[in-house]
Parts: structure tokens; C-alpha cells; sequence
């Protein structure tokens, strides 16, 4: 009996943060798909960062603009932005800057572009066009998708990810993932990070 009310509960807190998710970001995919429409962007899917959540916890969403559903998920750094100034909430709360070596976050639409090797991680690295005047600078400043073998691959909070140098860095496993929809993809795709 108790491992069937704990199962149901389980099911319930399960759906009612997938139902929370599609409510509370139902607003951007809605203007994502409408902006892969205009530019000639992957209509099929696109990837949103949402940097206001803790960052032991997903925070990177593969949504699905067909079954208009967050199809996969998983941990992301922010940038330590620590580089120019004291950050003492370095790792709670992450700072957009887009001053070259300020190791900051960057808001915004991105292009995520051609394929690269990296030095990090499965080493794979995707450049990422800045869309917007809050990410102008991304290819200047080297702020690429790319895996680290210091990210986790499964929710971690209350611990903190570990900081980068502005990238949004995923897991090895998830980066793998990742490259397998981007190199199947004919069309490029667009990468929103929020906060």
C-alpha cells in the first residue's frame, strides 16, 4: 500500500513539473518557432537555456516544436563572470556581460554554427552567432557549446555545476546527444538562453 501512494505521488510531482515547464516557457517557444519560420531556421526543434534556474538542476531543454513538448534535458554551466570584478554569487545567480574575457553569460538568441574540435569534453565544439545585441560578441569571445567531464549528467542540486568562462557547457553524455541531432540537422539551429 505504501509503495503504491508513493508511486502515485512520484507520477503526480513528475507530471506537474513537465505541465509547469510547458506553462511557464510556453511563451518563448511560441516566439522561437515563429522565428525559426522567418530565418529559415530547424523547424523541428530548437534549444532553450533558462539561467534563473539553480544550476544543479535541468536547465537545458531540447523542445519539440511538432509534439510541442520538452523532449530531453540537462545540467548547463553558466560563466563565472569573475574576470573584472569581484562575483561573490558566482555559482546562485548567473551575470551577463558581453566584454571580451569577462567570463560572463550571454542572453539571447543564438545560430548555433559550424562544428569544431575542442580541446574539452567529447571534444566537440559548436560555434555560436550571436543574434542579438546581448551576445553580439559570442564568436570573438570563443563562447561555444561544448561538453565537460566536470558536468554532471543527472540533477545535482542542492550542489552548484561548475563554472565556465561564459560557454554554455553541458555533460559528455548529453553533448553526444546533442551532436547527433545537430549533425542530422539540415538546417541550423537556434539556441535561446534566458534568464
Amino acid at each position: 500500500m505504501k509503495r503504491t501512494f508513493l508511486l502515485l505521488l512520484l507520477s503526480f510531482v513528475c507530471c506537474n513539473n513537465t505541465n509547469n515547464e510547458k506553462a511557464k516557457y510556453s511563451d518563448y517557444h511560441a516566439e522561437a518557432k515563429k522565428y525559426c519560420k522567418n530565418h529559415n531556421f530547424n523547424e523541428d526543434y530548437y534549444f532553450l537555456v533558462d539561467l534563473s534556474v539553480h544550476s544543479g538542476n535541468n536547465r537545458f531543454y531540447v523542445y519539440d516544436f511538432r509534439s510541442s513538448e520538452i523532449v530531453d534535458k540537462n545540467l548547463v554551466t553558466h560563466g563565472a563572470c569573475d574576470h573584472f570584478q569581484t562575483n561573490l554569487t558566482k555559482y546562485s545567480k548567473a551575470k551577463f556581460n558581453t566584454k571580451v574575457d569577462s567570463h560572463c553569460s550571454m542572453k539571447g538568441k543564438y545560430k548555433i554554427g559550424k562544428r569544431d574540435y575542442s580541446s574539452w569534453g567529447i571534444n566537440v565544439k559548436y560555434w555560436l552567432k550571436g543574434l542579438e545585441a546581448s551576445n553580439k560578441n559570442a564568436e570573438e569571445r570563443v563562447v561555444v557549446l561544448h561538453s565537460w567531464g566536470k558536468v554532471s549528467d543527472k540533477e545535482i542540486f542542492p550542489n552548484y555545476s561548475p563554472l565556465s568562462w561564459g560557454c554554455p557547457a553541458v555533460s559528455d553524455a548529453f553533448m553526444k546527444k546533442l551532436d547527433e541531432k545537430l549533425q542530422a540537422s539540415g538546417k541550423p539551429v537556434l539556441l535561446w538562453i534566458i534568464e
